[in-house]
């Protein structure tokens, strides 16, 4: 006989001749229990969800079997909620669900489903079969409730029995759907023995092992035992833990590496070591950690070098103008290295003022030779862990750089640069620069040890680029380990030729400017390059040019309008740029007592104007202008060396004596030191008391000594490009510099004449035929 009832949906399980209790609340789960009250004799059906977490199934999803259950007892709370004690008496089979019924209520058109038959005899047999294993399972399991042993002894039928047991077994909801939809009581029967005898069974296996781990492990470990548990029920089930999954993938990566032999033996057992730690140690992410290092280092995986020497070259020619010294000694290493296929890589330094293309170069390099690029900067570093790495047994601790950039390459062959060695520092903490002596050593480096991967790794396949923009910043026993490669500053027409051929076409495309569209001719970059800038390289160069496109393109798109082409010229440079922002030093001055000096900074090199004045007083020298130590030990040399050769110099010693000496080097705020203002400093003074004048195209360096000898000074280059800027014409320089004049420009060689001396007299004979003396 069909039925209209009521539905209430569970999200649980339930079976018949069970009972359940509730609470309901809300006005619509009200209705549905006064329309059962009312029209269905209490009656109501029971429908469970497939899925318990959908929270509005649709009616598609429901299933075609329920139960039918009988309000038995209904109490309201002060709440406003209701309590319900339902007793569910049978299965039910639905035709039909009712989306629309009386005041909106969800129901359905069921059957009550009769059980299959079963001759009182079998009936009788079977209970007393299933009574008896039940109570030998509650036996046997003590995480059984035994509550209900008393009811299922009363009943006489199977089917109630079966329903009151399996809503006592610790089954899932999968299962219980099967017991709901089994209306054959012994079937139920058959299943409910099936589930006893497979939790018997698992509860005889966790006893063995009880008794087999007790008998290794003391009572103590509480932790260990359960899981050694846990392990031999995995495999007794014939599962595996994600511990036990990842501990194979890490077997199965070592095995298909191809691994030095100590490293193959220092994984084993740090592999083994992962595998006995508990869950719960905090040394299970360090040592995972740790396996998972070793394994990702490369540890004899190369990559093929370029062995087309012309490609190499014109690859290295395409990003950097000039620096011929540094392509030829990549080209002579590529080259060798071909013909003996064992050379150690080269460790080169690069010295030279920011911007020369120090870095960008390195990364040429790598592309030149077929290599991967690693850079790391060690500018600020104070900590030798940094570079050798923190010991395992700090929490946090991780490999140095050398090491994680080893990793970052994936080969043991990339081309390693270290930024700004020049800038390394040290404090209780270690001293980063001794530690990469070990780094950059081809004679140690093949045995490099971090403190974090405890092995040795080889690094003598790598080509490591130091940078540096002072070479005596760099510690002593470093740089004895470093190939020095100086990279000078560029001639203006240097970066002439650079910003036509370099930086334009970089900028014309960052700018998505056509090629042709903005025309700089040479005389405006020229003015750009003298007026905007003040550098070796060429950063800020680049910045200005990419200022006036900028604002090109910014002016085309804001007004709308189209240009074919646009002429920078000089006439109109300004209107991008505004005013000028530097001029070199000019020889704007000149007179008795007023010298030109030659100065190395860190943009180039400039001319420093030194003067000299006397007054009567006690022989003081006064010196003023931010000198440094070194610069003012150079006056009181050029004025001792003055005094003991007056006569020569046609000086009445008395004068000087009797006489305080001022003298200053102009653009006070601006530091200056080094021993190279010498003889600029001795001329000066000699022209003050001699009332001789130097001519103001004239400049001088060299650092004197107290016997005249005029010694070598550095940055001889640098100077001369600041000296040719400033319309010098005559340089007088020590004759030990002469070969250095080989790396001076054509271009600059050819408006400045060179002088080279050996001792102070003959800068003061030569003068002396070209000078004039002058009245005060």
């Amino acid at each position: 006989m069909k039925l209209n009832l009521p539905v209430i949906l569970l999200k649980i399980v339930v079976l018949p001749h069970n009972e359940l209790k509730f609470e309901i609340d809300g006005a619509f789960s009200q209705s549905i229990i006064d329309n059962a009250m009312l029209f269905h004799d209490n009656k109501i059906l029971l429908i469970s969800q497939i899925d318990p977490l959908e929270e509005a199934p649709s009616i598609s999803d429901l299933p075609r079997i329920g139960v039918i259950a009988k309000i038995t007892h209904k109490m309201e709370l002060p709440n406003g909620k209701i309590r319900l004690v339902l007793q569910t008496k049978a299965r039910a089979r639905v035709f039909e669900y009712l989306n629309q019924s009386r005041a909106g209520l969800f129901e359905a058109i069921v059957s009550e489903l009769a059980p299959t038959p079963l001759s009182e005899n079998d009936n009788a047999l079977l209970c007393k079969k299933l009574m008896r294993d039940v109570e030998d399972y509650i036996n046997k399991v003590p995480y059984i409730s035994n509550s209900f042993i008393n009811e299922i002894s009363k009943m006489k039928s199977l089917g109630d029995m079966t329903d009151v047991i399996v809503q006592n077994l610790p089954v899932d909801l999968k299962r219980l759907f099967a017991y709901l939809s089994e209306i054959d009581p012994a079937m139920r029967m058959q299943m409910i023995l099936e589930d006893i005898y497979k939790e018997i069974e698992m509860v005889n296996i966790e006893h063995e092992l009880d008794n087999k781990v007790q008998n290794e492990l003391e009572d103590a470990q509480r932790e260990y035992i359960l899981k050694q548990k846990i392990k031999y029920m995995k495999e007794e089930l014939g599962e595996v833990s994600l511990k036990e999954e990842e501990v194979k993938e890490l077997n199965d990566k070592k095995d298909k590496l191809t691994l030095p032999k100590n490293i193959k033996e220092k994984l084993e057992k740090e592999i083994k070591r992962y595998e006995s730690l508990p869950a719960t140690s905090p040394e299970i992410s360090m040592t995972s950690s740790y396996i998972n290092w070793l394994l990702d280092l490369p540890w004899k995986k190369q990559t093929k070098d370029n062995k087309d020497l012309k490609k190499a070259r014109k690859i290295l020619d395409e990003s950097h103008f000039g620096l011929e010294e540094v392509k030829e000694r990549i080209i002579e290493y590529l080259a060798v290295r071909e013909v003996t296929n064992s050379l150690n890589s080269p460790v080169i330094c690069l010295i030279g003022p920011p911007g020369v293309g120090k870095t960008s170069l390195a990364s040429s390099i790598a592309k030149a030779m077929n290599r991967k690029f690693i850079k790391v900067s060690v500018g600020g570093v104070h900590d030798e862990a940094e570079i050798r790495g923190h010991r395992r047994t700090y929490l946090g601790s991780c490999p140095g750089k050398i090491i994680a950039g080893m990793k970052k390459a994936g080969c043991i062959n990339p081309v390693f640069l270290i930024d700004e060695i020049d800038k390394l520092s040290s404090d209780i903490k270690g001293d980063p620069a001794s530690a990469l002596l070990e780094v950059l050593d081809p004679e140690q480096n093949k045995h490099f040890n971090d403190n974090y991967i405890e092995e040795d790794y080889d690094l003598s396949h790598v080509v490591f680029i130091a940078t540096a923009n002072k070479e005596e910043d760099i510690p002593e026993p470093l740089r004895d380990r470093l190939e020095i490669i100086r990279l000078s500053g560029y001639t203006e027409y240097e970066k002439l030729d650079i910003a036509k051929k370099y930086l334009l076409p970089r900028i014309f495309e960052s700018h998505a400017a056509k090629p042709g569209s903005i025309n700089f001719n040479e005389d405006t970059i020229y003015s750009i390059i003298k007026s905007y800038t003040r550098e070796a390289g060429v950063r800020e160069l680049y910045r200005q040019l990419a200022k006036v496109v900028r604002k090109i393109v910014t002016s085309i798109v804001k007004e709308k309008i189209k240009v074919s082409k646009l002429n920078i010229t000089n006439d109109n440079l300004s209107k991008y740029l505004g005013s000028p922002k530097y001029t070199f030093s000019e020889n704007s001055y000149d007179g008795v007592g007023v010298v030109n000096g030659l100065a190395y900074t860190s943009y180039g090199g400039d001319i420093i104007k030194i003067e000299v004045s006397h007054f009567k007083g006690t022989g003081k020298l006064i010196l003023t202008g931010s000198l440094g130590d070194v610069m003012k030990e150079s006056a009181s040399i050029a004025t001792t060396y003055i005094k003991a050769n007056a006569s020569t110099f046609g000086i009445n010693i008395e004068d000087i004596n009797n006489s305080d000496i001022h003298i200053h080097v102009p653009e006070g705020a601006v530091p200056k030191d080094g021993p190279s203002a010498g003889i600029a400093l001795t001329t000066a003074l000699i022209s003050e008391f001699t009332n001789l004048k130097v001519d103001n195209t004239t400049a001088f360096t060299g650092e004197i000594t107290l016997r005249g000898v005029v010694l070598k000074i550095g940055g001889l280059k640098e100077k001369c490009m600041g000296a040719h800027r400033s319309n010098i014409k005559k340089i007088f320089i020590p004759s030990s510099n002469l070969n250095d004049l080989e790396k001076i420009p054509e271009e600059i060689k050819k408006d400045i004449e060179f002088i080279t001396v050996d001792n102070y007299l003959e800068v003061f004979n030569n003068i002396k035929k070209k000078t004039t003396k002058k009245k005060k």
